[in-house]
C-alpha cells in the first residue's frame, strides 16, 4: 500500500484494483492495521479481521475472471442500526447485544451485491436518539480531529472512521440530521437522500416518515457511486457550469447565532462560489419555521413508539418494548422513552395535525420558494458551532450562552428531514481548528440534479 493510502477515495482505489496495482486482499489488510491503530477513537463496535481478509481474497477471485461487481473488494462500515448478517446489529443498546438478525438491509444487500464487503459496524449514539454519539452503553466515539470532542451523531462512528481514513466509505443513518452533523464535524461528505429514495427495510427504526439511510465519504464522486446501487437508479452525472447555478441564502434561522468561526469560514466559501460565478440570492421562508417546529418532534415522537416495536417483533424473537426500554443506559435516550410511557406521550392528535396540516404546507412554502426564484438548492452552515468536548450532551456554550445540546445541533439540518428533501454536506476547505461542513439541499426527489451540484461545487472549494 501506497502511504497515500490513507486519503484515497473509493474510485482511486478501485482504479488502483482494476489495473493490478493493489490487490482487494492488500487493501483488507491495510484497513486491518488502520483498524488496530485507530482504537483510540472508539468508532467501530464489531469488526472480524478473518471476515473481512476471506472477504477480499473472494474479492480477487472474482475480479481475475471478470466476474466482480462495480464496487469489487471495497470494505465498507456501516452503522450498528442497519441489519446484516455478517455481524449483529445492536442499535449499541443493551438489550439488543446479541441481536443476529440473519439477514442483510436492502441497503447493504445492494451494496454486497456488487462485491463491496461489509467490513465492520460502527458505534453509534444509543438508537440513534442523540447528535453526540456519547454512548453510555458502549462508550463515546471521538472525534479524529480531537479526541476531547464529540464526532457528532447519530452516524458518530461511521464518520469518525471515513475520517481517520479506516475505511474509505460507510454507511449512516439520517432521521434530522444524523449523517450531515457527524460528517460536519469530522470533516467529510454527509449526504442524507429523498425519503424513500432507498430501502429503510432492516433498519432499527424512529420514524418511518422521517427516517433515510444515507452515506458518509471522503468525495462526492464516492456518493453518487453508493446512491447508483442503493437506489437501483443510475446516477447521470449533469456537468453543471457554475455561472448556472442559483443557490439561496435563507434570512431566516439557517445563519443566526453562528459560531464566530463557522461564521467566517463559511462567508469565505460563499465568496469563493460568488468568485466563480455561482449566483448567491437572499430568500426568505419565514412562515416555514411554526410548521416545522410542530412537525418534528410530534411525528419522531411519535413514531418511535410504534415502528420500534414492529421492528422487534419482526427481527427480534420473544424481546418485548419495555425490556429494550429498560435496558437504556443514556440518560438522554433513556429520558426521551421514558417520557412517552405515560400520560405525557404525544398525543395523536398532534401528530395528525403534523401530518395532515403542517408538513404539506411546509412543502408548499419550500417548493414555491424554489420556484420563484429559479433556485438549484439553499446552502447554509451544516451546524451552527463546531464539535464540542465529550459529555456535553445536556447543553453547550454558543457565544457565552448555554444552549441545549440536540436542539442547537439540529437546527439547521431538522428541516430538510422533515419535508423529505436531500442534504449534503461538503467539508469547508478553510483552515480551522476543527472541521465545519458547508451544506446544500434541493428539492424532493431532486437527489440526482443535487449530486450532480455538489460535484461541480466540491471542485471549486477543494482548488
Amino acid at each position: 500500500m501506497t502511504k497515500n493510502s490513507k486519503i484515497m477515495d473509493v474510485k482511486d482505489i478501485l482504479d488502483l484494483m482494476n489495473t493490478g496495482k493493489i490487490s482487494a486482499r492488500e487493501y483488507a489488510v491495510d484497513v486491518c492495521e488502520k483498524v488496530k491503530q485507530h482504537e483510540h477513537l472508539n468508532c467501530i463496535k464489531s469488526f472480524n479481521r478473518d471476515f473481512l481478509l476471506d472477504s477480499a481474497q473472494v474479492a480477487d477471485q472474482k475480479r481475475q475472471i471478470g466476474e466482480g461487481g462495480i464496487l469489487c473488494g471495497i470494505p465498507f462500515i456501516a452503522k450498528d442500526n442497519i441489519n446484516s448478517k455478517a455481524f449483529p446489529t445492536t442499535a449499541c443498546t443493551t438489550a439488543l447485544m446479541h441481536n443476529k438478525t440473519g439477514s442483510d438491509a436492502p441497503a447493504i444487500e445492494l451494496l454486497r451485491n456488487e462485491d463491496a464487503i461489509l467490513g465492520a459496524k460502527a458505534n453509534m449514539h444509543e438508537l440513534a436518539f442523540g447528535i453526540t454519539s456519547n454512548n453510555i452503553v458502549t462508550g463515546p466515539v471521538r472525534n479524529p480531529r480531537n479526541h476531547e470532542k464529540i464526532a457528532g451523531g447519530s452516524s458518530g462512528g461511521t464518520a469518525a472512521a471515513v475520517a481517520a481514513g479506516i475505511f474509505p466509505i460507510g454507511l449512516g443513518t439520517d432521521t434530522g440530521g444524523s449523517c450531515r452533523i457527524p460528517a460536519a464535524l469530522c470533516g467529510v461528505v454527509g449526504f442524507r437522500p429523498s425519503t424513500n429514495r432507498y430501502s429503510a427495510e432492516g433498519v432499527v427504526p424512529i420514524s418511518h416518515t422521517r427516517d433515510t439511510v444515507g452515506t458518509i465519504a471522503k468525495s462526492v464522486s464516492d456518493v453518487c457511486l453508493f446512491d447508483s446501487v442503493m437506489s437501483n437508479a443510475q446516477f447521470k452525472d449533469k456537468t453543471m457550469a457554475l455561472n448556472t447555478i442559483t443557490l439561496g441564502i435563507p434570512k431566516e434561522v439557517f445563519f443566526d447565532n453562528l459560531e464566530p468561526v463557522v461564521e467566517k469560514v463559511v462567508q469565505s466559501q460563499l465568496k469563493t462560489l460568488e468568485s466563480a460565478g455561482v449566483k448567491l440570492k437572499e430568500i426568505s421562508m419565514s412562515e416555514i419555521w411554526s410548521h416545522n417546529e410542530a412537525f418534528g418532534f410530534p411525528v419522531a415522537l411519535y413514531e418511535v413508539m410504534r415502528d420500534l416495536p414492529k421492528y422487534l417483533a419482526r427481527y427480534v424473537s420473544g424481546m418485548k418494548f419495555e425490556e429494550l426500554v429498560d435496558g437504556i443506559g443514556s440518560p438522554d435516550v433513556a429520558g426521551v422513552f421514558s417520557s412517552q410511557m405515560g400520560e405525557d406521550a404525544m398525543p395523536k392528535e398532534a401528530y395528525d395535525a403534523a401530518m395532515n396540516i403542517h408538513r404539506p404546507k411546509m412543502l408548499e412554502i419550500y417548493e414555491t420558494t424554489f420556484k420563484a426564484n429559479n433556485l438549484n438548492a439553499i446552502i447554509f452552515p451544516t451546524t451552527p458551532l463546531t464539535a464540542r468536548n465529550i459529555g456535553e450532551d445536556e447543553t453547550i456554550d454558543l457565544n457565552g450562552v448555554q444552549v441545549p445540546t440536540f436542539p442547537t445541533y439540529i437546527r439547521n439540518t431538522d428541516l430538510g428531514s422533515n419535508i423529505g428533501a436531500p442534504g449534503i454536506s461538503l467539508p469547508c476547505n478553510v483552515e480551522s481548528d476543527l472541521p465545519i461542513g458547508i451544506e446544500f439541499d434541493g428539492m424532493p426527489g431532486g437527489d440526482n440534479e443535487l449530486l450532480s451540484l455538489s460535484k461541480s461545487i466540491e471542485m471549486t472549494l477543494t482548488s
